[in-house]
């Protein structure tokens, strides 16, 4: 690589879309039916056809409105489910897109499961069976057949700003190197969340075998932090109940057979312990704390138990997974596990931050912009409403591509400082010049990547401490994470896929340091599990019924804490379902 001498590409594009998985790829579709005229660009780190959290695919479509159900009751549950706290303006507005957003998948290809009247085949209060193996290469031939311009496996590095504005950005290609350079109009963030923050439950050749997609680092997160971007609730991590070293989800299981949580004495602890939430039906994070205290207290290993289902629920349920978790039934025949005779035990992953399931993620309005002009988000990138799953973030990048459809009209391409392109360019690529120079004197991206999930782990509420954390441990993951990209000019690559892998660490430990900054900030306990603060163990809505933002200074680079209120917006009781 010689700087100097770089085979740039320059693209000018009415919308830019980084991101080009489920939210992306609807995106692109929707603004592109609005105005066929629009140059849509994606810029995608993988392949569309097979990239973000969807790739392997899905069995359900999780967040509709089945018969009786509103926009308004979905609120209510989605805010029961949030322990009192979620952005209600979000969720509405998403809720109110669940219909025409699934519909039009619908007539791309993805079959959806019903009965001999057409209706939708439920799947619990607000889910749907599909059978969705191929719902990734479904949603990326429409986003092709569009027109839209795809730039596969390009990795995005750094929005371009001028002032507030977001003029577009600046990718890598990690086939030939060569730097992308995009001028947009209005640019919409769609990359997904941060997983590899924290240690992995599963260690050595499988510490990939992650829940979320381990290729998901956050680089969305960062772009916003590194351009000043407001963000909000990252506090909110996700921790998810899964079936033990497969890492299937457990939903298919729970809500597909009915299998209530088990101890390893056979109690139903959710019924006994925490019937006064709901039981099994209680709010997320305490489907996860329960079986968190049951282990540490001794009680464990913790299962679902299947063992009231029939052969061919047991035969259904392995299909179930086969259209989204192949490794879960190939786990199951290799070990010679029958569901139907043996319960399933379950485990808890890392934490991850996941605007999706969670709410951490950019501050956004209701037309998904950001604080940054011209910068939308959708999906898991975007803050403020979780419980969105697949069908939410298609409808977040629906409303987005409404609105920058609509916005791109009105304004022209910014100028670019051709200072600050070389300057990017000159810090995309040193790793791979620190190789060529001095490559025995580097750091290996595999090793910053130990030494951050180890410090996030151990002082920032990880496995190994049950997710407990209080100030004093936080207070040394602050120091200790303020000293890594001191070595971030240190990093060698030693061919475009390692430079990959070098980016995506500096991206992970700075969503880190905001991380450790939200949860040193929230001084209660409202999500156990998620963030279960052992010096503040209660709820105090009181002071703390509100949501905790951040945003980083550019002047003097310092990451600085403020809150936004709540506002309740759908009348009721915020602790109940319904």
């Amino acid at each position: 690589m010689d700087l100097h001498h770089r085979n740039d590409e320059i693209i000018e594009t009415d919308i830019l879309i980084i991101g080009g998985g489920t939210a992306g790829c609807l995106a692109a579709v929707e603004a592109k039916e609005i105005n066929p005229a629009l140059s849509v660009t994606i810029m995608e780190k993988a392949h569309v056809d097979r990239s973000g959290c969807l790739a392997g695919g899905m069995n359900a479509i999780n967040a509709y409105l089945n018969p009786g159900e509103t926009p308004e009751s979905f609120v209510k549950y989605v805010r029961f489910d949030s322990c009192g706290l979620i952005r209600e303006d979000l969720v509405k507005s998403m809720a109110e897109l669940f219909e025409y957003s699934v519909k039009k998948v619908e007539k791309w290809g993805l079959p959806i499961l019903s009965d001999e009247k057409g209706n939708y085949l439920p799947r619990g209060r607000w889910n749907i069976k599909i059978n969705g193996e191929s719902l990734k290469p479904i949603i990326a031939k429409a986003a092709k057949q569009s027109g839209t311009k795809i730039l596969n496996w390009v990795v995005g590095t750094n929005f371009i700003v001028q002032g507030n504005r977001v003029l577009g950005a600046v990718g890598f290609s990690i086939r030939h190197g060569r730097m992308y350079i995009v001028k947009a109009k209005a640019t919409i963030i769609a990359t997904g969340g941060a997983a590899g923050i924290y240690k992995p439950n599963n260690m050595h050749d499988a510490q990939h075998k992650t829940w979320y997609s381990p290729f998901n680092n956050g680089a969305g997160y960062a772009m916003g932090i590194r351009a000043g971007a407001e963000m909000t609730s990252f506090e909110m991590r996700y921790v998810a109940l899964r079936t033990k070293d497969a890492i299937a989800p457990t939903g298919t299981i729970a809500l597909g057979v009915n299998a209530p949580q088990v101890n390893a004495k056979g109690e139903k602890f959710m019924q006994t312990k925490y019937a006064h939430l709901g039981g099994d039906g209680a709010p997320t994070p305490y489907r996860a704390y329960a079986p968190i205290m049951e282990i540490k207290e001794g009680r464990g290993p913790v299962y679902l138990d299947t063992r009231h289902i029939t052969e061919k629920q047991a035969s259904d349920l392995k299909a179930a997974f086969l259209d989204m978790y192949p490794s879960q039934v190939l786990y199951w025949t290799a070990n010679e596990i029958d569901p139907s005779k043996e319960p399933v035990e379950v485990q808890t992953t890392e934490p991850y931050i996941v605007g999706g399931h969670c709410q951490g993620g950019y501050w956004i309005d209701v037309n998904r912009k950001t604080t940054l002009e011209g910068l939308y988000a959708a999906g898991d990138v975007a803050g403020g409403a979780p419980f969105k799953f697949v069908s939410g973030c298609w409808a977040e990048a629906v409303i987005a591509a409404r609105d920058a459809a609509a916005t791109v009209q009105k304004v022209s391409f910014g100028d670019i400082d051709p200072a600050w392109i070389e300057k990017e360019a000159e810090r995309v690529y040193r790793p791979l010049l620190n190789y060529r120079n001095k490559p025995e004197q580097g750091v290996l991206p595999y090793d910053m990547e130990v030494r951050l999930q180890k410090i996030m782990d151990e002082y920032a509420g990880g496995v190994s401490t049950y997710y407990e954390m209080n100030e004093e441990r936080l207070l040394i993951a602050r120091k200790q994470l303020a000293k890594i990209p001191s070595q971030f000019e240190y990093l060698v690559a030693n061919d475009l896929h390692q430079l990959m892998k070098a980016h995506e660490i500096i991206d992970r430990v700075i969503v880190a340091r905001v991380l450790v900054e939200h949860l040193l900030y929230r001084k209660e306990t409202r999500w156990p599990s998620y963030q279960t603060r052992m010096d503040y163990p209660d709820r105090d809505d009181d002071h703390w019924l509100k949501f905790v933002n951040s945003r980083v200074n550019l002047e003097n680079g310092e990451i600085e804490m403020l809150t936004r209120p709540y506002e309740q917006l759908v009348p009721g009781d915020r602790y109940k379902p319904r």
